[in-house]
């Protein structure tokens, strides 16, 4: 799913606003590129390590069968 640039506009506006000292940028794409962040950001990467039953495969294909 892509931005509309009304959606961008405001997600720059809503972080630009928000009192913070880091932006930490956890999208699929690297926002900075869209937007002007004018505070410090840096990119980060998760991992998901499911470690309990049902996960999240379980309870997709439970609800899709």
């Amino acid at each position: 799913m892509g931005y509309g640039e009304k959606q961008i506009e405001e997600l720059e506006a809503t972080i630009n606003s928000t009192p913070c000292d880091l932006v930490l940028v956890a999208t699929p794409i690297d926002l900075r590129r869209l937007i002007d962040i004018e505070k410090p950001s840096d990119r980060v990467r998760y991992e998901l390590e499911e470690i309990s039953h049902p996960n999240l495969e379980e309870i997709i294909r439970e609800r899709l069968g």
